[in-house]
């Protein structure tokens, strides 16, 4: 099956994020929100990302052509137009599974379903539909436009044909595949990244390091780009949280739940870049002005 065309429900960070490089890669691609502000806003965002890298010479098209492949919309009635569909919305299982339940019925039978979820199980996912057979993961990571690597999840009833086109779709984005062969709690490289950051907020709970050096400390030692605290804000905590959450119910296993701090500050609306506080404080501009702690 030859893929065209792309529905994409949720027009947040990782929505949008994956609306751009399906469009940049050639495909059409629906963005679905339920809100418009949330549509506008990702498409201004969308512009402003793609007038970065034409200003680097690494936009081989006009920002203007690619924008025109992404056509925002208010509801599902385009996933009848479908040939993959991938779900982008907040981390909650009830949610998500609404959102598959619905196109279920609009979207085309040969349409494979993807899940964008960081830690939700795949299969469980999967048994909201008819169409098991064509259920996987893509989970992308944040922000899309950069990182390189995308694991392709495999549920129980995931055929070998959907997972192998959930791999060459990955490939014609110009992104790497990971390749999970079977769906456990926390998939492959969030079972090695959160416990680092379980520690690390564990460590600041502590008294040990601040925000800002154990960030530095990871930057300069480990070669990473960005912080623990630097990505946890950019994602955002309460993302972070929901994460964890997903694979404690699952597991029963302490050492996935989240951290006190943590808690606390999802408690109290510290969410990040988003909400302007999280681990460091924020400027309107979205610059980080210092630590929030």
């Amino acid at each position: 099956m030859e893929i065209k065309n792309v529905f994409v429900v949720g027009a947040g960070l990782m929505g949008s994020g994956i609306s751009q490089v399906a469009a940049q890669s050639g495909y059409n691609v629906w963005m679905c929100d339920i809100s418009q502000d949330a549509l506008d806003k990702a498409m201004s965002n969308i512009r402003w990302s793609l007038g970065k890298f034409a200003d680097k010479g690494k936009l081989k098209e006009a920002v203007d052509v690619v924008i025109k492949r992404i056509q925002p919309v208010l509801n599902y009635d385009e996933a009848s137009k479908a040939d993959i569909v991938i779900e982008a919305v907040f981390e909650k299982l009830d949610l998500k599974q609404k959102v598959f339940r619905e196109i279920d019925s609009i979207a085309p039978p040969h349409a494979i379903f993807a899940s964008n979820t960081s830690a939700i199980s795949i299969t469980e996912l999967a048994a909201s539909v008819k169409r098991q057979d064509l259920f996987i993961g893509l989970h992308f990571f944040s922000p899309v436009q950069m990182m390189a690597a995308v694991e392709v999840i495999r549920a129980v009833t995931t055929s070998e044909e959907a997972f192998l086109l959930g791999r060459d779709f990955v490939k014609s984005l110009g992104k790497e595949p990971i390749m999970v062969n079977r769906d456990i709690p926390g998939f492959l490289l969030n079972r090695i990244n959160l416990p680092s950051t379980i520690e690390a907020i564990k460590l600041v709970e502590a008294g040990v390091a601040s925000v800002e050096d154990i960030d530095k400390g990871v930057k300069l030692a480990f070669g990473r780009k960005m912080g623990i605290f630097e990505t946890g804000d950019m994602v955002g905590l309460d993302v972070t949280y929901s994460a964890l959450m997903a694979l404690y119910e699952e597991t029963k296993d302490p050492r996935w739940y989240p951290p006190e701090l943590l808690r606390r500050k999802v408690r109290v609306g510290h969410l990040g870049k988003k909400t302007g506080m999280g681990w460091y404080k924020y400027n309107e501009d979205g610059k980080p002005v210092g630590p929030a702690l």
